[in-house]
């Protein structure tokens, strides 16, 4: 009886009814942020139940296009491994070597953006392949057939980037070392450049983000969702459930510690990153550098929009290394 006076009470009051209105209004709103961000950086099998987002699996392979190549599984470390062991991480990887010629004229490591796996990276392999370069493209752990169901938007992406690096040393001799990334795999390069005590000789960007914040907010956008301050929650969140403070994570400044050549390509209209943002990028590296807009694209495979530019592009950079 004393509980429900007190119940009365705490209702018939404006102040203490307002102030369990905003706790409660606080509480769905951090539970709906810790679900975003949950299914944001977590995957889920097709046809099995779980949290997250639809894991995409490669359908296609190089053989597709006439490519010759091998399926390997490497460590964390970068040492290759045939039989992982239960509960060990592994990453999946194609080589596509060249046959063509006496000897490549380097290397092309290829990492994929957020959602995505190395199968959709096919055509632009191609197209380094047809330069005269090996090709390398993996699955970053959480994504395709690599272990793993959780991504970090190229935090923990940048160890597979070093782990990919170090595999590929074991084979290239005194070849060039080029790295492409797409979306969360340029941020991942940047990173790993910047922190992994790696050393390409050039890196390609393809729709870099500056900052995960504002990819964040870009993403909240399209939710229709309040942009803030869901992003901040969302992004505080995210960094909790995987270990990483995602305030932190900022490509442009990253890209303050990077000395070797780089080429940026942007699509102008990229709904996710705007093209002052990958300017702030541009403006941080410490090497050679050059970007190329396209102005018909959005956030997609450039090559697929403009095709004679983004080749163009890519030729243009490569016979500079």
């Amino acid at each position: 009886m004393a509980d429900w006076k007190v119940l009365r009470q705490i209702q018939q009051h404006p102040i203490r009814t307002g102030c369990l209105s905003l706790m409660s209004l606080l509480a769905v709103a951090n539970l709906l942020a810790y679900w975003v961000a949950y299914t944001f950086t977590h995957t889920v099998y097709p046809n099995t139940i779980g949290l997250g987002q639809p894991r995409r699996v490669n359908q296609t392979t190089p053989q597709d296009l006439g490519l010759r190549y091998s399926t390997h599984r490497i460590s964390v470390q970068g040492q290759l491994i045939t039989n992982p062991e239960a509960g060990a991480e592994w990453i999946d990887l194609w080589s596509i070597p060249v046959t063509d010629r006496p000897i490549a004229k380097g290397q092309v490591l290829m990492f994929h953006g957020k959602g995505g796996h190395k199968g959709q990276l096919l055509q632009p392999a191609l197209a380094f392949h047809q330069q005269g370069y090996e090709v390398i493209l993996i699955d970053f752990r959480g994504a395709g057939r690599s272990s793993g169901h959780t991504t970090t938007i190229g935090v923990r992406e940048a160890q597979d980037v070093v782990a990919t690096v170090n595999y590929a040393r074991q084979m290239r001799d005194r070849r060039s070392l080029i790295l492409y990334g797409l979306s969360m795999g340029s941020a991942a390069i940047l990173k790993a450049v910047a922190e992994g005590k790696i050393q390409p000789d050039g890196i390609i960007l393809e729709l870099p983000f500056a900052r995960l914040l504002d990819a964040t907010r870009g993403r909240i956008r399209d939710m229709k969702l309040p942009v803030s301050p869901v992003s901040e929650t969302v992004l505080f969140w995210g960094g909790v459930q995987n270990g990483f403070n995602g305030f932190l994570h900022n490509p442009e400044d990253y890209a303050k510690r990077v000395r070797c050549p780089a080429l940026l390509l942007h699509g102008q209209r990229d709904r996710w990153t705007t093209t002052a943002a990958v300017q702030r990028i541009l403006q941080n590296l410490q090497g050679s550098k050059q970007l190329v807009i396209f102005p018909q694209a959005g956030h997609e495979l450039l090559m697929g929009v403009d095709r004679a530019t983004w080749l163009g592009a890519i030729d243009q950079f490569l016979s500079k290394i």
